[in-house]
Parts: C-alpha cells; sequence; structure tokens
C-alpha cells in the first residue's frame, strides 16, 4: 500500500453540533509497531461519539479530530511487532475515536477477530455494548442466576445486549423503555417484562412485579430522574449499577437510604475496566466470545446507513428512535 495515498474520513472541526461534520481526505500513514491498519467495512455511532462531538463527553480530542469508536474491517497491514494477526483477516475493534472514516490504524490489542457466524455491520456494533454489559452485570454487579435485574433504556445497544446476557445467565428481567413503540419493538426481540415510562415513574410497577422486594441489580445508563426512582425499588443488598447519563442530568444518592437499605451504587466504565487491569479485560473478551460461540448474542441492527449519511445517522440517535444500533456502511 502507498501511503502517499489518500482515504476519506468524518472531521469535527470544532466542538460543535454533529450536523457541522465534514468529509474531508486524509493521508494514509502506515501503522506503528503495535498495530494494525484496516480498511473499514463498517462503524457503529452512538450516543458517546455524538458526546465527544459536541464536547460533553469526558474525553475531548484535539480538533480536528475523526469521530466514532466502533469498527469492523479487514486488515491491510501489520506494524512490525503485531504476532497474532495476519493481512486479509476480518476484524472488529475499537479506538478511542476515528473509526469514521475509510480505513483506520487501531492497537492489535484492542482488536478482534471477527466471529464467523456475524457479518460485518453485527461485528461493528459488538464490542462496546457486550463488554459494557458484561462489566456491569457479572464483574461489578455479580449478577447470579434467578435474581432479578432492571434494565434501563432496554431498546438501546447496551440495553439489548444486557437483556441478552441477564436471559443466558438465568435471571429475571425486567425491561423500561420510553415509548409503547419501542416496547412493541422489544417484545418481537426479547421476552421480558417491559414497562413503559416516558415520565421516568416505574417504582410501583417493579415492586409489584417482585412482590415488593424490588430488583436485585438495576442497570441505568440514564442517570437523573432515572437513578432517583431506582433507588426506590431496589432491593436490599441489591447493586444500582451506573453505566451513563443519557438522561442528562447527573443523579446524587442520598447516602442515609444507601445504608438503611444496604445497596451498593457501581460505577461501570467497561472500557478503563479494561486499561486498569488488562489481565480481567481480555479475561471479559474470551468468555464474551466464547458466549458468541454458543450463540447466546446476535446484535440488532436499527438500520444501515451509507457513508455520506453519518450526519443524518445521528440525527436519528439524537431524536432517540433507536431500537438496537444503527451502523455506517464504509464501503458504500
Amino acid at each position: 500500500m502507498k501511503h502517499k495515498d489518500t482515504y476519506q474520513a468524518w472531521t469535527c472541526h470544532d466542538f460543535d453540533h454533529h450536523a457541522n461534520l465534514k468529509i474531508t481526505e486524509q493521508l494514509l500513514k502506515p501503522p506503528r509497531e503495535d498495530e494494525v491498519l484496516i480498511k473499514v467495512a463498517a462503524f457503529a455511532p452512538g450516543f458517546p461519539d455524538m458526546l465527544m462531538i459536541n464536547g460533553k463527553y469526558q474525553l475531548r480530542p484535539e480538533v480536528p479530530f475523526t469521530p466514532c469508536m466502533e469498527f469492523a474491517g479487514t486488515i491491510e497491514e501489520l506494524g512490525s511487532d503485531v504476532k497474532h494477526y495476519s493481512i486479509g483477516q476480518r476484524v472488529m475493534g475499537t479506538v478511542r475515536y476515528g473509526s469514521a472514516a475509510q480505513f483506520v490504524t487501531a492497537k492489535e490489542s484492542d482488536c478482534f477477530l471477527i466471529p464467523e457466524t456475524f457479518n460485518f455491520f453485527e461485528a461493528a456494533s459488538f464490542l462496546i455494548a457486550y463488554k459494557t454489559a458484561y462489566v456491569a452485570l457479572i464483574s461489578r454487579g455479580s449478577l447470579s442466576e434467578g435474581e432479578t435485574v432492571l434494565i434501563h433504556g432496554a431498546s438501546g445497544g447496551v440495553g439489548l445486549a444486557a437483556l441478552q446476557l441477564a436471559r443466558h445467565l438465568g435471571a429475571k428481567t425486567i425491561a423500561t423503555v420510553s415509548s409503547e413503540e419501542k416496547a412493541e419493538l422489544l417484545s418481537l426481540y426479547e421476552t421480558t417484562d417491559v414497562l413503559v415510562c416516558p415520565g421516568g415513574e416505574f417504582k410501583g410497577d417493579v415492586n409489584a412485579i417482585t412482590g415488593g422486594v424490588g430488583a436485585d441489580v438495576i442497570f441505568d445508563p440514564i442517570g437523573g430522574n432515572v437513578f432517583d426512582e431506582s433507588t426506590k425499588c431496589i432491593a436490599p443488598f441489591g447493586r444500582l449499577l451506573i453505566v451513563g447519563f443519557a438522561g442528562g442530568r447527573i443523579a446524587t444518592a442520598a447516602t442515609n437510604h444507601v445504608l438503611i437499605k444496604q445497596y451498593s451504587v457501581v460505577g461501570v466504565r467497561a472500557g478503563e475496566f479494561g486499561r486498569i487491569d488488562q489481565v480481567r479485560g481480555q479475561e471479559v473478551m474470551n468468555e464474551l466470545l466464547k458466549m458468541v460461540e454458543v450463540g447466546a448474542f446476535k446484535p440488532y441492527i436499527h438500520d444501515v446507513h451509507n457513508f455520506k449519511d453519518l450526519i443524518q445517522a445521528f440525527d436519528v440517535i439524537a431524536a432517540r428512535k433507536v431500537v438496537g444500533r444503527i451502523v455506517i456502511d464504509a464501503l458504500s
């Protein structure tokens, strides 16, 4: 491959609305020693990517930068120290940002062979959602067979992953969504109790379903009012998992209530989990891929957009109308 060649990439020139993203020509660069160069077949924009573009994410890259974290594609070139991959292999992976492009470079350790049962679209939408679900429910939440787990935002990519994992573990699931439309779509894909609660009111229903005990584990990627209400329907000795703040407001825990009911408020950052403890991070991926082999997971693709239509894809994400994930076909 000639490194004087150029490729197209979406570029954020200032922290602003996603409508201001532009396609630019970038110079193709060789991978570093521990990196692989990948021809991107698909990438999956998500809510955190939109927050990063707006300057509201915990990571603020120097501008200009190429957004998006997840990708799937084919290896085009190897760094000199890469040992476990070869040119032409299908891989999926993550970067901190930079996958909204026709080519991306990623560390060897952040790439994984695509399971034979996955196409590029499914592979591009798998890693972050399912790793987040695993780290939350198993590594941090210690969810056990027979326990009840309440999953908020259950129609999103991460929520659906958590539902699938919880059912695989033999847990009882309760899901919340924001509209009847999402509830109908979710019922076609997953078997669970579904609560429609656009106003964030679900305490009574959860307590009724659980016989007044509450949920043993609560998976909360929304925060704000949803967190507040969750503290009113968590079981004694339960685990309230803080996965994100998609609702916009950072909630405050009443520690006297935590003490009296003896539940735990647990932070979950799946990416940092693997960076802090690389051994446990690799174990998580090994277990996830084993589960894929036995058919435990199937990413749900809401829609596939052409490469030039990334802004329209973010419009749909911003409108909170997505069930599962939107994926961009980078070869279109």
